[in-house]
């Protein structure tokens, strides 16, 4: 895990998105209550009540290991979780209920009003289909009537707008012709180009190098901007999210256990799960020859 900056520090070359904490946001876009996950037929719950609101242009990030149920939460928003889940609670986007509709109803609102940014690029795009073609079609699914030529004309406007030096170039191209930072700008592209109220990112940098993963989130930062859309970022980078989101949102064990700003949770968390994750990071801090902290000197799942 990268250590993340200090939030007084804001990284060099970017906008400082938490220098500004009390920058005015829209009207609630998201709105989810009493959250609740279970699957298969024992209905073993995986997520217990999870409570928490999106505001339109807000970033909030949510952090914690694998299997707190990060994943899970925005699956479900997305309306994307398997056949075998039972999901219970309201989920609300743009006044939108998703909890009991169709998947042929939600498919009306993905791409359009919500979407998400996947971690692997290439599980999003189709290795036989050239990638202009894949993102004129996310358009076309949404703008019914428009012709051919105007989908190309969004398409090579869009892979510009995501720092794709050639359009022409890159929407001739088959994914697997595309380095990954490509690829992934590819996707973000596809995500952006219905100028979406919502953009999900699940681990959206992970598989890049530091260089590309700096470029990818500065775009996404200056796209999100220009659409105006809110965005909830997953990430177990500390880091990552630190640069990204104005707030931060923790789970531990499919719950939410802390919320706040940013500079908030990296200076003065208050769950001692939240401590742990924090130390954990910053390992830049520890002495040579001490003992490397672990969240357990913490926190005790079973004192919760």
């Amino acid at each position: 895990m990268t250590t993340p900056p200090e939030p007084s520090a804001p990284t060099p070359g970017r906008r400082d998105l938490r220098a500004d904490p009390d920058r005015p946001l829209g009207e609630t876009l998201v709105e989810v209550k009493d959250l609740r996950v279970a699957f298969g037929k024992d209905r073993r719950e995986v997520l217990h009540g999870i409570d928490f609101t999106l505001a339109r242009g807000q970033r909030l990030g949510l952090i914690g290991e694998s299997g707190s149920g990060k994943s899970v939460t925005a699956l479900a928003v997305m309306g994307l979780l398997a056949e075998n889940a039972t999901v219970t609670g309201s989920i609300k986007v743009a006044g939108q209920e998703i909890v009991g509709r169709s998947d042929r109803s939600i498919s009306a609102l993905r791409g359009n009003v919500m979407t998400m940014v996947f971690q692997e690029p290439m599980t999003a795009l189709d290795p036989t289909m050239r990638v202009g073609r894949q993102v004129a079609e996310v358009w076309l699914l949404h703008q019914r009537g428009s012709a051919r030529h105007e989908a190309r004309e969004k398409v090579l406007d869009i892979l510009g707008e995501v720092g794709l030096a050639d359009p022409v170039r890159i929407a001739g191209s088959y994914p697997h012709e595309l380095s990954g930072g490509q690829r992934q700008r590819v996707v973000l592209a596809m995500a952006l180009i219905n100028r979406p109220s919502l953009v999900i990112c699940d681990e959206p940098t992970t598989a890049l190098d530091v260089t590309v993963q700096a470029k990818v989130l500065d775009l996404l930062d200056e796209a999100l901007d220009a659409v105006g859309a809110a965005c909830l970022f997953i990430s177990h980078d500390l880091a990552v999210v630190s640069q990204v989101c104005s707030e931060i949102m923790v789970m531990l064990d499919g719950e939410v256990v802390e919320r706040g700003s940013t500079r908030q949770i990296f200076t003065e968390p208050q769950h001692g799960y939240t401590q742990g994750l924090i130390a954990t990071a910053r390992l830049d801090q520890v002495a040579p020859g001490e003992r490397l902290p672990v969240v357990s000197d913490f926190f005790n799942r079973s004192q919760r």
